[in-house]
């Protein structure tokens, strides 16, 4: 099995990008929603800037990904059963790589206006990409938890899609898992 994808399987790298980023995120998501519940403060900073590292590497990742598959196309859907199935699949997937770019700019956009450091692991200080401005950081702070919400909406889509194949037996999950061909 190769690096790149092929006509009827996906590659290594399509696969290793797609499980490491469900596990970034799925571990961001569960992240972000215990820091919803502590007061911030000096004991619980770190969290917040691994919570914010974790978004940024998320967000590279998408856009790797998203040049990846320009790169190396990825095998066409298997086809579902009914027409709006594969209509929905293809919205689910599209709203997915939207969502993986506007959650994290929106998290980075409330940083930014609150005015203080987005520092990556410690080590790396990213550029504001918004004005220091309450009514800014709001307005970001909100966008960033509504598009979080969508993302949680449309990834339990997705995965009830993956049950459906699952249970189709039509070997959509095991291309994604193992990188061989639906029949192989």
């Amino acid at each position: 099995m190769g690096l790149a994808n092929a006509p009827d399987r996906f590659g290594l790298v399509s696969r290793a990008l797609h499980w490491g980023m469900a596990a970034l995120i799925l571990g961001n998501l569960g992240l972000g929603l215990a820091l919803m519940q502590v007061p911030p403060g000096l004991s619980t900073l770190w969290l917040y800037g691994l919570h914010k590292s974790l978004g940024f590497t998320a967000l590279v990742l998408v856009l790797v990904r998203l040049v990846w598959h320009r790169l190396s196309p990825p095998p066409r859907p298997l086809p579902a059963p009914r027409p709006w199935q594969d209509r929905l699949a293809r919205a689910t997937h599209a709203a997915l790589y939207a969502l993986m770019v506007a959650v994290p700019l929106a998290g980075w956009s409330a940083a930014s206006a609150s005015g203080i450091d987005t520092v990556l692991f410690g080590r790396l200080t990213l550029p504001a990409i918004a004005p220091v401005s309450v009514a800014w950081e709001d307005w970001a702070a909100l966008a960033h938890r509504w598009l979080t919400r969508a993302l949680m909406a449309v990834l339990a889509l997705h995965l009830a899609g993956v049950a459906a194949r699952l249970a189709a037996g039509d070997g959509t999950f095991r291309r994604m898992l193992t990188g061989r061909p639906a029949g192989g």
